[in-house]
């Protein structure tokens, strides 16, 4: 697994919630779990510095990473998305998102078509971009981050035909594909629960191979961040499989959530402040897994 995804997976499920920062030795020590070198990690944390995603300090001889504003908003938004249990309620209206950015700034339209997938739009046509979801404030943070108010515009408009609504979804998103992928999660992981929650049962996990687990899980589910648009349930298929995969993961997450985060807080005292861990946080009643 990559070091610096590994790294974003730590930050959105761990480290958000004491404090957003943690200690250089902390993280090598934790990814030390996956088999990430020293070298991997400093590397990694340095690429994602120079992103914009995190920020550093010094305390003595000690260097200390913290997620930047920008950080903690991307780490806030994927989170929803995925300990959410249920899709959104729909309106009924698209989001439509129209850019002509020039060639000159071709490395920024790259970025933005990357954002705009993880974000949930799906492309109609080239440079339009549409999505049932409301999504104004991701993209004008979107315009502000790239500088590119005066080559974008965003509408709010109704379908009127001549096909339904779903004929759109059909040409935007890959429906099938990402099912199939559902599919693939279920059969791996409803496997890995089973035989996971009897050997916890038993006694036979750790507490350091429930935090390997439990980040391995929350690491592959969040890949779905950049294929399932999060779409709402009326313009789903009947044989969605992306409401199944979100309870196995719902259920498998909160199964390993306490011993992990047990040997996460072991690990993260030495050298940090525990009393920076958001008061609210109740790892076994996750606030952002909603369910019906």
């Amino acid at each position: 697994m990559n070091t610096r995804s590994m790294i974003f997976t730590l930050y959105g499920d761990y480290i958000r919630h004491y404090g957003n920062e943690i200690w250089i030795g902390s993280l090598i020590r934790l990814l030390k779990e996956f088999g990430h070198n020293e070298q991997s990690v400093r590397a990694a944390i340095s690429r994602m510095n120079k992103q914009g995603w995190v920020q550093s300090r010094r305390e003595g001889n000690k260097s200390y990473y913290f997620l930047t504003p920008i950080g903690v908003d991307r780490m806030e938004e994927a989170a929803k998305r995925i300990f959410k249990l249920s899709p959104e309620e729909w309106d009924g209206k698209w989001r439509m998102l129209i850019y002509s950015i020039p060639e000159e700034r071709r490395n920024v339209r790259d970025e933005l078509r990357k954002e705009l997938v993880w974000s949930g739009f799906g492309t109609i046509s080239n440079s339009c971009w549409i999505s049932p979801n409301d999504l104004k404030k991701q993209v004008f943070a979107l315009l502000d981050k790239y500088e590119i108010h005066e080559h974008v515009h965003y509408f709010l408009s109704e379908y009127k035909g001549p096909d339904e609504n779903q004929k759109l979804v059909q040409e935007c998103w890959n429906i099938a594909e990402i099912n199939q992928k559902y599919e693939e999660f279920l059969a791996l992981y409803r496997k890995k629960y089973e035989t996971d929650k009897v050997k916890i049962q038993n006694g036979q996990m750790s507490d350091a191979d429930c935090f390997v687990e439990r980040t391995k899980l929350v690491h592959e589910y969040r890949k779905f961040l950049f294929s399932d648009p999060g779409l709402p349930q009326e313009l789903l298929p009947d044989k969605w499989l992306g409401g199944m995969a979100a309870e196995l993961f719902a259920d498998y997450y909160r199964e390993l959530a306490e011993p992990a985060s047990l040997f996460f807080e072991r690990v993260f005292e030495d050298g940090n402040e525990l009393r920076k861990k958001d008061k609210g946080y109740d790892v076994m009643h996750h606030p952002l897994i909603i369910e019906d």
